[in-house]
């Protein structure tokens, strides 16, 4: 798959708000700071794109992009965020859990992980909700230029391990780096293998 075209549509703060659900969407979340705008920036070669930012929690919307004018690349807010109210956590769960379940054109949702740690309990509390509520998707582990390739195979073999205690399958997973482009084709490759 080859992106041409790629254009913020708008945010949401309510599912209620979203874009007509006319065309398939792909959305990524993870945890806050864990690289989603840095990923679709990389993925679509479109700098700024998504708002990047060194201040965690940044995302607090539901973002829409419109993908040649056939999908919509969403982007996200980012869980476990300490900082954010407990509140202002709350209603991100909210609607993040009513945008994951019940938007109907949702076709995959991307899981982004922080490749440099081990796995992180919330990561999979999140990735087990998914499975409970038969939400598909896939895994991205991000910020693999930050490591040695032994530490990174290692940390994709710990992660494997450590889901294979609770799935009998492991899900599709991506090992990328926004600063390399690694991984893009890769990714794109497999959204277009069902988008189409």
């Amino acid at each position: 798959m080859q992106i041409v075209k790629a254009e913020f549509v708008k945010s949401s703060s309510h599912i209620s708000q979203c874009p007509i659900d006319d065309r398939p969407e792909v959305a990524f979340i993870g945890r806050s700071n864990v690289g989603k705008s840095s990923l679709i920036n990389m993925l679509t070669c479109k700098k700024g794109l998504a708002k990047t930012s060194s201040t965690p929690g940044k995302t607090q919307t539901i973002n829409h992009f419109d993908i040649d004018g056939k999908w919509y690349l969403v982007d996200l807010p980012g869980y476990g965020y300490a900082r954010v109210s407990k509140s202002e956590r709350s209603r991100f769960h909210g609607f993040i859990t009513e945008y994951i379940t019940k938007r109907e054109t949702i076709y995959s949702l991307g899981v982004l992980i922080d490749s440099r740690l081990a796995p992180q309990q919330i990561d999979l509390d999140f990735i087990e909700f998914l499975g409970e509520n038969k939400v598909p998707f896939f895994l991205v582990l991000t910020k693999t230029d930050k490591l040695k390739p032994a530490e990174l195979k290692l940390n994709v073999e710990n992660y494997k391990n450590k889901l294979l205690e609770t799935w009998e399958e492991l899900p599709p997973l991506f090992i990328t780096s926004a600063v390399e482009k690694d991984g893009r084709d890769e990714v794109l490759g497999y959204l277009d293998s069902f988008l189409k």
